[in-house]
C-alpha cells in the first residue's frame, strides 16, 4: 500500500465491500468511497463492532493516540509488528465484552490467543467456524470471501481481474489454505474503483469481491503470517 496513504482511507477501501453488502459497519456505505470526508469516515469507523476495538487496541498498545493512524490500520488489515505489542489477554477480554450476548465462534476457547488482526475475527470471533462440521458450503465461502487475501493478477477487463490465489479449504478437520487457483474479483463498477488500476502481473489484496489496494513483498509477507497464525490457532482450539 502506499507510504501515502492516510489511515482513514486506507480503512475505507478495506471496509467498503462488507459494508456495501450489509455485513458490518453503519448504513450507508457510500461514505467510505475515494473522495469521502475524513471526518464522516473517522466516524463511520467507530460504528465498526468488528474492527474498531482492534484499531483501539493497537493504538493503545503501540502508544498511538490516533486508532486511525496509517500503520494501525494496516496491521488489523493487512499485519505487521504492531501487532506483537497488543496484550492477547487484554484484546480477548474487550471483544468478550463487545460481544457478549452475541453468538461467536471460538472466543470463548482463546484464552491467551487473542491477535489483533482481522483474520482472527473471520475465524475466531464470527460465529461460521461452528457451522462448518455441519455443512460446510455456506461457512467456507463466506470466511473465504470475508477474510483479506492475496494474490497475483492473472488478466484484467473493464471492472475484473482473474486473481491467483490460494483458497480456504476444509477437510472435515482443518481449515488451511489450498493450492493457487483462478477468482474473478471486481476492481471497478461503473468507473468506481478502491484502488489505482491493477496490471497483470501486480500482487493485490482482496476483501470480498472487491480489490482494496497492491501489496509488497513485506506487506504479502505479513498477510501471509497473520493469517497463518490464526489458522494454527483455530487447528489447536478445535482439535482440543
Amino acid at each position: 500500500m502506499p507510504a501515502s496513504l492516510h489511515g482513514w482511507e486506507l480503512f475505507a477501501r478495506f471496509a467498503f465491500p462488507p459494508n456495501e453488502l450489509g455485513y458490518c459497519g453503519p448504513p450507508d456505505a457510500t461514505v467510505l468511497l475515494p473522495g469521502g470526508d475524513h471526518d464522516e469516515i473517522v466516524g463511520h469507523a467507530q460504528g465498526f463492532d468488528g474492527a474498531w476495538p482492534y484499531l483501539d487496541e493497537i493504538a493503545a498498545a503501540a502508544g498511538i493516540d490516533d486508532p486511525m493512524d496509517a500503520e494501525v490500520v494496516r496491521s488489523y488489515w493487512i499485519g505487521g509488528s504492531l501487532l506483537d505489542t497488543v496484550d492477547p489477554d487484554i484484546l480477548v477480554t474487550r471483544l468478550r465484552a463487545v460481544f457478549a450476548g452475541q453468538p461467536t465462534g471460538l472466543l470463548d476457547r482463546v484464552d491467551g490467543h487473542g491477535l489483533a488482526h482481522h483474520s482472527f475475527h473471520v475465524f475466531v470471533v464470527y460465529p461460521w467456524i461452528r457451522l462448518l462440521r455441519l455443512d460446510p458450503g455456506t461457512p467456507l465461502r463466506i470466511l473465504q470471501a470475508c477474510r483479506i487475501r492475496w494474490g497475483m493478477v492473472d488478466s484484467v477487463d473493464d471492472e475484473h481481474v482473474v486473481l491467483l490465489s490460494r483458497p480456504l479449504r476444509f477437510d472435515g478437520d482443518r481449515l488451511y489454505l489450498g493450492d493457487r487457483e483462478p477468482e474473478t474479483v471486481r476492481w471497478c463498477r461503473d468507473g468506481v474503483a478502491l484502488a489505482p488500476p491493477p496490471s497483470r502481473g501486480d500482487t493485490v489484496a482482496a476483501h470480498w469481491d472487491w480489490i482494496c489496494g497492491h501489496l509488497d513483498e513485506g506487506e504479502v509477507a505479513a498477510l501471509a503470517t497473520a493469517t497463518a497464525s490464526t489458522l494454527e490457532l483455530v487447528t489447536s482450539v478445535t482439535a482440543s
